[in-house]
Protein backbone atom coordinates (compact mmCIF):
# COMPACT_ATOMS: atom_id res chain seq x y z
CA UNK A 1 0.00 0.00 0.00
CA UNK A 2 1.32 3.18 -0.66
CA UNK A 3 0.38 7.12 0.67
CA UNK A 4 -0.38 9.99 -2.39
CA UNK A 5 2.10 11.77 0.15
CA UNK A 6 4.39 11.56 3.18
CA UNK A 7 6.04 13.70 5.11
CA UNK A 8 9.07 12.40 7.02
CA UNK A 9 10.93 12.81 9.72
CA UNK A 10 8.41 16.02 11.16
CA UNK A 11 8.30 17.77 14.57
CA UNK A 12 4.56 18.20 14.55
CA UNK A 13 3.13 20.89 15.86
CA UNK A 14 -0.69 20.18 15.50
CA UNK A 15 -2.22 23.38 16.13
CA UNK A 16 -4.10 22.02 20.20
CA UNK A 17 -0.88 23.95 21.73
CA UNK A 18 0.24 20.78 23.30
CA UNK A 19 3.77 20.05 23.11
CA UNK A 20 5.46 19.12 20.06
CA UNK A 21 6.54 15.56 19.21
CA UNK A 22 8.49 14.25 16.22
CA UNK A 23 6.81 11.61 13.80
CA UNK A 24 5.22 10.75 10.22
CA UNK A 25 2.20 12.22 8.62
CA UNK A 26 0.70 10.66 5.72
CA UNK A 27 -2.00 12.06 3.26
CA UNK A 28 -4.78 10.24 0.80
CA UNK A 29 -6.51 12.60 -1.59
CA UNK A 30 -7.22 15.86 0.79
CA UNK A 31 -7.54 14.11 3.83
CA UNK A 32 -4.88 13.14 7.17
CA UNK A 33 -4.59 9.55 7.18
CA UNK A 34 -1.85 8.94 9.53
CA UNK A 35 0.23 10.61 11.69
CA UNK A 36 3.02 8.30 13.85
CA UNK A 37 5.37 6.15 12.09
CA UNK A 38 4.33 5.71 8.80
CA UNK A 39 6.01 2.74 7.12
CA UNK A 40 4.57 2.61 3.84
CA UNK A 41 5.70 4.64 1.16
CA UNK A 42 4.36 7.78 -0.88
CA UNK A 43 4.09 8.55 -4.45
CA UNK A 44 5.43 11.56 -3.31
CA UNK A 45 7.49 11.91 0.14
CA UNK A 46 9.07 15.04 2.12
CA UNK A 47 11.81 15.00 4.00
CA UNK A 48 11.02 17.29 7.00
CA UNK A 49 14.59 16.63 8.86
CA UNK A 50 13.41 17.95 11.88
CA UNK A 51 11.22 20.60 10.77
CA UNK A 52 8.00 21.72 11.92
CA UNK A 53 4.63 20.65 10.41
CA UNK A 54 2.16 22.37 11.32
CA UNK A 55 -1.63 23.20 10.46
CA UNK A 56 -1.99 26.03 7.37
CA UNK A 57 -2.31 29.19 8.90
CA UNK A 58 -5.83 31.04 8.49
CA UNK A 59 -6.18 35.35 7.84
CA UNK A 60 -9.26 36.51 8.87
CA UNK A 61 -9.11 39.95 7.49
CA UNK A 62 -8.34 39.80 4.05
CA UNK A 63 -9.83 41.66 1.00
CA UNK A 64 -8.63 39.49 -1.77
CA UNK A 65 -12.08 39.65 -3.07
CA UNK A 66 -10.87 41.25 -6.25
CA UNK A 67 -7.18 40.03 -6.91
CA UNK A 68 -8.75 36.29 -6.85
CA UNK A 69 -9.87 37.55 -10.19
CA UNK A 70 -6.38 38.26 -11.63
CA UNK A 71 -4.35 36.41 -9.25
CA UNK A 72 -5.60 33.11 -8.15
CA UNK A 73 -2.07 31.94 -6.45
CA UNK A 74 -3.42 34.95 -3.86
CA UNK A 75 0.45 36.33 -3.41
CA UNK A 76 1.72 36.99 -0.74
CA UNK A 77 -0.81 35.29 1.30
CA UNK A 78 0.40 32.11 -0.21
CA UNK A 79 4.24 33.16 0.27
CA UNK A 80 3.47 33.03 4.42
CA UNK A 81 1.87 29.90 5.10
CA UNK A 82 -1.58 30.74 4.76
CA UNK A 83 -4.03 28.28 3.51
CA UNK A 84 -7.33 29.95 4.32
CA UNK A 85 -8.39 33.64 4.31
CA UNK A 86 -11.32 35.31 4.90
CA UNK A 87 -12.91 38.15 2.28
CA UNK A 88 -15.77 40.16 2.21
CA UNK A 89 -14.64 42.29 5.48
CA UNK A 90 -15.63 46.16 6.30
CA UNK A 91 -19.00 45.96 4.90
CA UNK A 92 -17.67 45.56 1.11
CA UNK A 93 -18.48 42.82 -0.92
CA UNK A 94 -19.52 42.68 -4.42
CA UNK A 95 -22.28 40.41 -3.99
CA UNK A 96 -25.19 40.65 -3.69
CA UNK A 97 -25.17 43.16 -7.04
CA UNK A 98 -27.85 43.97 -9.17
CA UNK A 99 -26.06 44.53 -13.27
CA UNK A 100 -26.88 48.36 -12.11
CA UNK A 101 -24.76 48.62 -9.67
CA UNK A 102 -21.52 46.92 -10.64
CA UNK A 103 -19.55 50.20 -11.14
CA UNK A 104 -21.09 51.52 -7.73
CA UNK A 105 -19.59 48.32 -5.72
CA UNK A 106 -16.08 48.20 -7.84
CA UNK A 107 -15.92 52.25 -7.29
CA UNK A 108 -16.72 51.35 -3.46
CA UNK A 109 -14.52 48.94 -3.22
CA UNK A 110 -11.54 51.78 -4.77
CA UNK A 111 -12.10 54.41 -2.39
CA UNK A 112 -11.93 52.11 0.74
CA UNK A 113 -9.58 49.63 -0.14
CA UNK A 114 -7.96 51.27 -2.57
CA UNK A 115 -8.05 48.27 -5.73
CA UNK A 116 -8.17 50.56 -8.94
CA UNK A 117 -11.86 50.51 -9.72
CA UNK A 118 -11.13 49.33 -13.67
CA UNK A 119 -8.50 46.62 -12.39
CA UNK A 120 -11.83 44.90 -10.75
CA UNK A 121 -14.16 45.47 -13.52
CA UNK A 122 -11.88 43.94 -16.13
CA UNK A 123 -10.59 41.46 -14.35
CA UNK A 124 -13.48 40.08 -12.43
CA UNK A 125 -16.28 38.05 -14.91
CA UNK A 126 -19.55 39.91 -12.75
CA UNK A 127 -21.47 37.07 -14.12
CA UNK A 128 -23.59 36.37 -10.71
CA UNK A 129 -26.12 38.99 -9.06
CA UNK A 130 -26.67 37.01 -5.47
CA UNK A 131 -23.79 36.02 -2.80
CA UNK A 132 -24.59 32.17 -3.54
CA UNK A 133 -23.71 32.92 -7.48
CA UNK A 134 -20.87 34.93 -6.41
CA UNK A 135 -19.27 32.33 -4.76
CA UNK A 136 -19.70 30.01 -7.62
CA UNK A 137 -17.78 32.51 -9.88
CA UNK A 138 -15.08 32.44 -7.17
CA UNK A 139 -14.97 28.09 -7.23
CA UNK A 140 -14.16 28.61 -11.30
CA UNK A 141 -11.51 31.09 -10.70
CA UNK A 142 -9.80 27.97 -9.17
CA UNK A 143 -7.92 30.05 -6.28
CA UNK A 144 -4.89 28.38 -4.71
CA UNK A 145 -6.17 28.74 -1.11
CA UNK A 146 -9.25 28.00 0.84
CA UNK A 147 -11.65 31.15 0.70
CA UNK A 148 -14.44 31.80 2.84
CA UNK A 149 -16.68 34.99 1.97
CA UNK A 150 -18.22 37.56 4.37
CA UNK A 151 -21.76 39.50 2.44
CA UNK A 152 -21.26 43.13 2.99
CA UNK A 153 -23.11 45.37 4.63
CA UNK A 154 -22.34 48.08 2.09
CA UNK A 155 -23.37 45.74 -0.70
CA UNK A 156 -26.91 44.44 0.69
CA UNK A 157 -27.93 48.32 1.89
CA UNK A 158 -27.30 49.39 -1.67
CA UNK A 159 -29.27 46.13 -2.90
CA UNK A 160 -31.84 47.23 -0.97
CA UNK A 161 -32.25 51.23 -0.77
CA UNK A 162 -30.49 52.10 -3.07
CA UNK A 163 -28.56 55.85 -2.94
CA UNK A 164 -30.65 56.79 0.09
CA UNK A 165 -28.46 53.82 2.28
CA UNK A 166 -25.80 56.59 2.30
CA UNK A 167 -27.87 59.72 4.18
CA UNK A 168 -30.65 57.10 5.77
CA UNK A 169 -31.33 54.38 7.89
CA UNK A 170 -33.73 51.64 6.78
CA UNK A 171 -37.73 51.48 7.46
CA UNK A 172 -39.18 48.31 9.18
CA UNK A 173 -39.57 46.81 5.83
CA UNK A 174 -36.08 47.71 4.95
CA UNK A 175 -34.68 46.34 7.67
CA UNK A 176 -36.25 42.92 7.87
CA UNK A 177 -35.29 42.58 3.66
CA UNK A 178 -31.84 43.48 4.92
CA UNK A 179 -31.55 40.95 7.34
CA UNK A 180 -33.39 38.73 5.07
CA UNK A 181 -30.72 39.15 2.14
CA UNK A 182 -27.99 38.44 4.63
CA UNK A 183 -29.34 34.90 6.38
CA UNK A 184 -30.03 33.89 2.40
CA UNK A 185 -26.50 34.96 1.88
CA UNK A 186 -25.44 32.66 4.55
CA UNK A 187 -27.52 29.70 3.55
CA UNK A 188 -25.86 30.00 -0.21
CA UNK A 189 -22.57 30.10 1.31
CA UNK A 190 -21.17 33.17 2.84
CA UNK A 191 -19.68 32.23 6.48
CA UNK A 192 -21.13 35.02 7.87
CA UNK A 193 -21.47 39.26 7.57
CA UNK A 194 -19.50 42.02 7.82
CA UNK A 195 -19.95 46.17 8.95
CA UNK A 196 -18.44 49.00 9.50
CA UNK A 197 -18.44 51.98 11.29
CA UNK A 198 -15.26 53.85 9.88
CA UNK A 199 -16.58 57.16 9.07
CA UNK A 200 -13.37 57.32 6.64
CA UNK A 201 -14.53 54.50 4.69
CA UNK A 202 -16.07 56.85 1.64
CA UNK A 203 -17.87 56.04 -1.74
CA UNK A 204 -16.52 58.74 -4.06
CA UNK A 205 -18.76 61.79 -3.72
CA UNK A 206 -17.59 61.93 -0.26
CA UNK A 207 -20.53 60.30 1.84
CA UNK A 208 -19.58 57.54 4.21
CA UNK A 209 -20.74 53.97 2.43
CA UNK A 210 -23.93 52.58 3.69
CA UNK A 211 -24.75 51.16 6.98
CA UNK A 212 -21.29 53.08 8.65
CA UNK A 213 -24.11 54.30 10.97
CA UNK A 214 -26.40 51.87 11.10
CA UNK A 215 -28.77 51.93 14.19
CA UNK A 216 -28.75 48.94 16.70
CA UNK A 217 -31.98 48.03 15.79
CA UNK A 218 -30.96 46.97 12.51
CA UNK A 219 -27.63 45.40 13.48
CA UNK A 220 -29.55 43.06 15.64
CA UNK A 221 -32.20 42.17 13.06
CA UNK A 222 -29.30 40.81 10.87
CA UNK A 223 -27.52 39.39 13.63
CA UNK A 224 -30.20 36.79 14.55
CA UNK A 225 -30.86 36.38 10.87
CA UNK A 226 -27.30 35.30 10.18
CA UNK A 227 -26.42 33.09 13.65
CA UNK A 228 -29.66 31.45 12.58
CA UNK A 229 -28.00 30.16 9.81
CA UNK A 230 -24.58 29.54 11.74
CA UNK A 231 -22.78 32.63 10.50
CA UNK A 232 -20.26 35.08 11.62
CA UNK A 233 -21.33 39.01 12.30
CA UNK A 234 -17.45 41.12 11.61
CA UNK A 235 -17.32 44.65 12.37
CA UNK A 236 -14.97 47.32 12.15
CA UNK A 237 -15.54 49.76 15.17
CA UNK A 238 -14.14 53.44 15.37
CA UNK A 239 -11.32 53.37 17.48
CA UNK A 240 -12.30 57.21 18.58
CA UNK A 241 -12.69 58.61 21.98
CA UNK A 242 -16.40 59.85 21.52
CA UNK A 243 -16.88 56.44 19.56
CA UNK A 244 -15.68 53.35 20.68
CA UNK A 245 -17.34 52.29 23.97
CA UNK A 246 -20.72 52.42 21.63
CA UNK A 247 -19.26 50.45 19.15
CA UNK A 248 -17.86 47.86 21.57
CA UNK A 249 -21.11 47.94 23.35
CA UNK A 250 -22.75 47.09 19.78
CA UNK A 251 -20.86 44.19 19.01
CA UNK A 252 -21.97 42.72 22.25
CA UNK A 253 -25.39 43.46 21.19
CA UNK A 254 -25.25 41.62 18.19
CA UNK A 255 -23.92 38.85 19.98
CA UNK A 256 -26.72 38.51 22.35
CA UNK A 257 -29.60 39.45 19.80
CA UNK A 258 -28.71 35.98 17.83
CA UNK A 259 -26.86 34.22 20.24
CA UNK A 260 -23.77 33.85 17.57
CA UNK A 261 -20.31 34.56 17.12
CA UNK A 262 -19.02 37.67 16.10
CA UNK A 263 -15.40 39.13 15.16
CA UNK A 264 -14.20 42.41 14.95
CA UNK A 265 -10.90 44.32 14.58
CA UNK A 266 -8.97 45.42 17.70
CA UNK A 267 -5.93 47.86 17.71
CA UNK A 268 -3.88 49.84 19.20
CA UNK A 269 -3.03 53.38 17.47
CA UNK A 270 -1.00 56.22 18.88
CA UNK A 271 -4.11 58.25 19.66
CA UNK A 272 -5.64 55.03 21.01
CA UNK A 273 -4.36 55.63 24.54
CA UNK A 274 -7.37 56.06 27.17
CA UNK A 275 -8.25 53.43 29.34
CA UNK A 276 -8.85 50.13 27.63
CA UNK A 277 -12.36 49.81 26.37
CA UNK A 278 -12.36 46.23 26.00
CA UNK A 279 -13.56 45.18 29.36
CA UNK A 280 -17.05 45.97 27.75
CA UNK A 281 -16.02 42.86 25.43
CA UNK A 282 -14.67 41.24 28.48
CA UNK A 283 -18.17 41.70 30.70
CA UNK A 284 -19.97 40.10 27.48
CA UNK A 285 -18.11 37.37 27.05
CA UNK A 286 -18.52 36.19 30.56
CA UNK A 287 -21.99 36.74 30.31
CA UNK A 288 -21.13 33.88 27.38
CA UNK A 289 -20.69 35.63 23.95
CA UNK A 290 -19.13 34.23 21.69
CA UNK A 291 -16.46 37.23 20.94
CA UNK A 292 -13.47 37.58 18.90
CA UNK A 293 -11.05 40.05 18.02
CA UNK A 294 -8.56 39.70 15.55
CA UNK A 295 -4.81 42.02 15.22
CA UNK A 296 -1.72 42.13 13.54
CA UNK A 297 1.16 40.91 15.14
CA UNK A 298 3.05 43.62 14.14
CA UNK A 299 3.17 47.61 13.49
CA UNK A 300 1.03 48.05 10.54
CA UNK A 301 1.07 50.87 8.43
CA UNK A 302 2.23 52.25 4.94
CA UNK A 303 5.28 51.70 2.75
CA UNK A 304 7.57 54.58 0.81
CA UNK A 305 9.98 53.55 -1.88
CA UNK A 306 10.79 54.73 -5.02
CA UNK A 307 7.65 53.16 -6.58
CA UNK A 308 5.07 53.87 -4.18
CA UNK A 309 2.90 57.15 -3.95
CA UNK A 310 4.31 57.68 0.07
CA UNK A 311 6.75 60.50 -1.61
CA UNK A 312 8.07 63.57 0.33
CA UNK A 313 5.21 66.71 -0.09
CA UNK A 314 5.91 68.59 -2.75
CA UNK A 315 7.23 65.88 -5.33
CA UNK A 316 4.40 65.70 -7.96
CA UNK A 317 6.29 65.84 -10.30
CA UNK A 318 8.28 62.51 -9.28
CA UNK A 319 4.69 61.19 -8.25
CA UNK A 320 3.88 62.13 -12.19
CA UNK A 321 6.51 59.33 -13.48
CA UNK A 322 5.58 56.07 -13.82
CA UNK A 323 6.67 53.83 -11.16
CA UNK A 324 8.66 51.99 -12.70
CA UNK A 325 10.99 54.89 -14.83
CA UNK A 326 11.58 56.90 -11.37
CA UNK A 327 15.02 55.53 -10.52
CA UNK A 328 16.18 56.69 -13.84
CA UNK A 329 14.41 59.84 -13.11
CA UNK A 330 16.10 60.41 -9.86
CA UNK A 331 19.91 59.40 -11.54
CA UNK A 332 19.28 62.65 -13.50
CA UNK A 333 21.42 65.64 -10.87
CA UNK A 334 19.15 68.70 -11.56
CA UNK A 335 15.78 66.57 -11.22
CA UNK A 336 17.28 65.25 -7.61
CA UNK A 337 18.17 68.77 -6.70
CA UNK A 338 14.89 70.04 -8.03
CA UNK A 339 12.84 67.19 -5.56
CA UNK A 340 15.40 68.31 -2.60
CA UNK A 341 14.65 72.35 -2.80
CA UNK A 342 10.78 71.30 -2.89
CA UNK A 343 11.00 68.88 -0.40
CA UNK A 344 12.74 72.03 2.00
CA UNK A 345 10.60 74.44 0.86
CA UNK A 346 7.28 72.37 2.28
CA UNK A 347 6.79 72.48 5.70
CA UNK A 348 5.43 69.38 6.19
CA UNK A 349 8.58 67.81 5.00
CA UNK A 350 10.11 67.20 8.69
CA UNK A 351 6.88 65.35 9.90
CA UNK A 352 7.02 63.56 6.71
CA UNK A 353 10.18 62.19 7.77
CA UNK A 354 9.55 62.09 11.36
CA UNK A 355 7.12 58.95 10.63
CA UNK A 356 9.53 57.28 8.09
CA UNK A 357 11.72 54.53 9.21
CA UNK A 358 14.10 52.49 7.96
CA UNK A 359 13.91 49.29 7.16
CA UNK A 360 17.09 48.50 6.75
CA UNK A 361 19.52 47.24 3.95
CA UNK A 362 19.09 43.02 4.65
CA UNK A 363 17.02 40.57 3.24
CA UNK A 364 15.04 40.91 6.39
CA UNK A 365 13.12 44.28 6.82
CA UNK A 366 12.88 45.94 9.99
CA UNK A 367 9.59 46.51 11.74
CA UNK A 368 10.68 47.34 15.27
CA UNK A 369 12.60 50.41 15.28
CA UNK A 370 11.54 52.60 17.88
CA UNK A 371 9.22 56.49 17.11
CA UNK A 372 13.06 58.27 17.72
CA UNK A 373 14.87 56.05 15.06
CA UNK A 374 13.15 57.53 12.08
CA UNK A 375 14.28 59.13 9.07
CA UNK A 376 14.36 62.85 10.75
CA UNK A 377 16.65 61.25 12.82
CA UNK A 378 19.02 59.71 10.64
CA UNK A 379 19.29 62.37 8.19
CA UNK A 380 20.62 65.17 10.92
CA UNK A 381 23.34 62.10 12.09
CA UNK A 382 24.59 61.88 8.42
CA UNK A 383 24.38 66.07 8.35
CA UNK A 384 21.79 65.89 5.24
CA UNK A 385 17.80 67.27 4.72
CA UNK A 386 15.98 64.36 5.22
CA UNK A 387 15.05 64.09 1.35
CA UNK A 388 18.55 63.71 1.02
CA UNK A 389 19.06 60.89 2.35
CA UNK A 390 15.96 59.00 1.00
CA UNK A 391 16.92 59.75 -2.57
CA UNK A 392 20.89 58.61 -1.57
CA UNK A 393 19.63 55.61 -0.11
CA UNK A 394 17.53 54.72 -3.41
CA UNK A 395 20.46 55.43 -5.45
CA UNK A 396 23.04 53.14 -3.47
CA UNK A 397 20.51 50.29 -3.66
CA UNK A 398 19.22 50.59 -6.88
CA UNK A 399 15.95 51.65 -5.64
CA UNK A 400 15.34 48.89 -3.29
CA UNK A 401 15.56 50.62 -0.31
CA UNK A 402 12.18 50.75 1.49
CA UNK A 403 10.81 52.95 4.44
CA UNK A 404 8.04 52.02 7.10
CA UNK A 405 5.13 54.77 8.19
CA UNK A 406 3.43 52.76 10.63
CA UNK A 407 0.06 54.59 11.83
CA UNK A 408 -1.11 51.28 14.31
CA UNK A 409 0.43 48.76 16.63
CA UNK A 410 3.18 50.41 16.97
CA UNK A 411 3.51 49.95 20.43
CA UNK A 412 5.10 46.50 20.98
CA UNK A 413 3.98 45.96 24.63
CA UNK A 414 0.82 47.01 24.11
CA UNK A 415 0.41 44.17 20.60
CA UNK A 416 1.63 41.65 23.27
CA UNK A 417 -0.65 42.18 25.52
CA UNK A 418 -3.64 42.28 22.54
CA UNK A 419 -2.44 39.24 21.53
CA UNK A 420 -2.31 37.56 25.10
CA UNK A 421 -5.94 37.72 25.10
CA UNK A 422 -7.17 34.39 24.87
CA UNK A 423 -9.82 35.70 22.76
CA UNK A 424 -7.37 37.73 20.54
CA UNK A 425 -6.68 36.05 16.63
CA UNK A 426 -3.53 37.08 15.02
CA UNK A 427 -4.39 38.48 11.28
CA UNK A 428 -5.57 41.47 10.13
CA UNK A 429 -3.31 41.68 6.72
CA UNK A 430 -5.47 43.05 5.02
CA UNK A 431 -4.16 40.83 1.74
CA UNK A 432 -5.82 42.45 -1.73
CA UNK A 433 -6.11 45.93 -0.13
CA UNK A 434 -4.66 49.38 0.07
CA UNK A 435 -2.20 47.75 -2.68
CA UNK A 436 -0.33 50.69 -3.44
CA UNK A 437 0.93 51.67 0.21
CA UNK A 438 0.47 49.24 2.46
CA UNK A 439 1.61 45.38 2.73
CA UNK A 440 0.89 43.76 6.11
CA UNK A 441 -0.18 39.90 4.74
CA UNK A 442 3.50 38.99 6.08
CA UNK A 443 2.08 38.88 9.40
CA UNK A 444 2.46 34.84 9.98
CA UNK A 445 6.34 35.37 9.33
CA UNK A 446 6.56 37.94 11.80
CA UNK A 447 4.64 35.82 14.36
CA UNK A 448 7.55 32.90 13.91
CA UNK A 449 10.44 35.41 13.65
CA UNK A 450 10.17 37.88 16.57
CA UNK A 451 7.37 36.89 18.78
CA UNK A 452 8.79 33.44 18.84
CA UNK A 453 12.28 33.11 17.45
CA UNK A 454 13.88 36.22 18.34
CA UNK A 455 11.85 37.71 21.31
CA UNK A 456 10.93 33.94 22.58
CA UNK A 457 7.27 35.73 23.94
CA UNK A 458 5.92 32.76 22.62
CA UNK A 459 6.62 29.68 21.88
CA UNK A 460 6.07 28.00 18.80
CA UNK A 461 3.23 25.84 19.80
CA UNK A 462 1.06 28.31 21.55
CA UNK A 463 2.34 30.17 18.34
CA UNK A 464 0.69 27.90 15.56
CA UNK A 465 -2.46 26.95 17.82
CA UNK A 466 -3.46 30.87 17.65
CA UNK A 467 -2.27 30.83 13.65
CA UNK A 468 -4.84 27.84 13.30
CA UNK A 469 -7.14 26.06 15.67
CA UNK A 470 -8.67 29.69 17.09
CA UNK A 471 -9.45 31.23 13.89
CA UNK A 472 -11.05 28.12 12.47
CA UNK A 473 -12.97 28.10 15.41
CA UNK A 474 -13.98 31.41 14.62
CA UNK A 475 -15.11 30.47 11.06
CA UNK A 476 -16.16 27.01 12.67
CA UNK A 477 -14.19 25.34 10.31
CA UNK A 478 -14.89 21.32 11.74
CA UNK A 479 -13.00 19.85 9.39
CA UNK A 480 -9.55 22.49 9.65
CA UNK A 481 -7.03 23.96 11.68
CA UNK A 482 -5.57 20.93 13.36
CA UNK A 483 -3.54 18.19 12.17
CA UNK A 484 -5.42 14.71 12.63
CA UNK A 485 -6.24 11.94 11.11
CA UNK A 486 -9.22 12.59 9.48
CA UNK A 487 -8.88 16.25 9.05
CA UNK A 488 -7.95 18.51 5.68
CA UNK A 489 -4.79 18.09 4.58
CA UNK A 490 -3.76 21.99 5.15
CA UNK A 491 -0.52 21.83 6.04
CA UNK A 492 2.99 23.80 6.42
CA UNK A 493 6.60 21.93 6.78
CA UNK A 494 8.62 25.28 8.37
CA UNK A 495 12.24 26.02 8.71
CA UNK A 496 11.89 28.23 12.22
CA UNK A 497 14.86 29.12 12.33
CA UNK A 498 14.78 30.50 8.76
CA UNK A 499 11.03 31.81 8.41
CA UNK A 500 10.64 35.39 8.39
CA UNK A 501 9.61 38.48 5.73
CA UNK A 502 11.32 39.61 2.91
CA UNK A 503 11.61 43.86 1.84
CA UNK A 504 8.19 44.62 0.31
CA UNK A 505 9.07 44.93 -3.58
CA UNK A 506 6.44 46.65 -5.99
CA UNK A 507 5.16 44.41 -9.27
CA UNK A 508 2.67 45.54 -11.88
CA UNK A 509 0.62 42.37 -12.31
CA UNK A 510 -2.59 44.39 -12.14
CA UNK A 511 -5.11 44.27 -14.80
CA UNK A 512 -4.23 47.26 -17.01
CA UNK A 513 -0.27 47.30 -15.99
CA UNK A 514 -1.62 48.82 -12.31
CA UNK A 515 0.83 48.38 -9.09
CA UNK A 516 0.66 46.58 -6.24
CA UNK A 517 3.07 45.77 -3.36
CA UNK A 518 4.13 42.04 -2.81
CA UNK A 519 6.14 40.83 -0.01
CA UNK A 520 8.36 36.96 -0.19
CA UNK A 521 8.39 34.99 2.49
CA UNK A 522 11.45 32.52 3.59
CA UNK A 523 11.46 29.16 5.34
CA UNK A 524 8.56 27.24 3.87
CA UNK A 525 9.49 24.17 2.68
CA UNK A 526 6.80 23.49 1.99
CA UNK A 527 2.83 24.70 2.34
CA UNK A 528 0.13 21.87 1.24
CA UNK A 529 -3.77 23.25 0.89
CA UNK A 530 -6.04 20.23 0.31
CA UNK A 531 -2.96 18.06 -0.09
CA UNK A 532 -1.04 19.67 -2.41
CA UNK A 533 1.67 21.53 -2.46
CA UNK A 534 1.15 24.57 -3.50
CA UNK A 535 4.68 26.38 -2.17
CA UNK A 536 8.05 24.49 -2.28
CA UNK A 537 11.21 25.99 -0.91
CA UNK A 538 9.47 29.04 -0.93
CA UNK A 539 8.36 29.25 -4.68
CA UNK A 540 4.56 28.63 -5.79
CA UNK A 541 4.71 25.04 -7.76
CA UNK A 542 1.10 26.42 -9.67
CA UNK A 543 -0.89 23.65 -8.01
CA UNK A 544 -4.64 25.65 -7.11
CA UNK A 545 -5.93 23.21 -5.00
CA UNK A 546 -8.13 25.69 -2.94
CA UNK A 547 -11.63 25.61 -2.05
CA UNK A 548 -14.51 28.20 -1.52
CA UNK A 549 -15.38 26.72 2.19
CA UNK A 550 -19.26 27.67 2.41
CA UNK A 551 -21.22 27.91 5.55
CA UNK A 552 -23.40 24.96 4.66
CA UNK A 553 -20.70 22.59 3.44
Amino acid sequence: MSHDLIIRNGLIVDGYGGEPYHADLAVDGDTIVAIGKVTERGKQEINADGAAVTPGFIDLHTHVDAQVGWDPLLSPCSNHGVSTVLMGNCAVSFAPCKTSDQRFLAEMMETVEDIPREAILTGLPWDWQSYGEYLNSVERMQPALNVAGLVGHAAIRYNVMGDRSMDENPNQEEIAQIARIAGQSVRDGAVGFSTNRLPAHRVPDGRAIPGTYALAEELEAVAKAVAAEGGLMQNVPHYNRDAIEKDLDLIGRQAMAGNGRVLFSVVESKTFKFDDPHHIIEEYRARGCEIYGTTVPRCGGNVSNIQTVILFPGWEKLRAIAPEKRLEAIRDDAFRSELIDAAKANPQSEGFAKRLRWMGAGERPIYTRGREDNLAAMARELGEHPAETWLRLMLETDGRATFHMPFFNMDFDAVEALMNRDWVVPGLGDAGAHVSVIIDAGWPSFLLSHWVRDEKKLNLATAIHRMTARPAKVLALGDRGVLEVGKRADINVLDVDRVEERQPRVVQDLPLGKSRLTQPGAGYIATMVNGQVIVRNDEHTGNRSGRVLRSNA
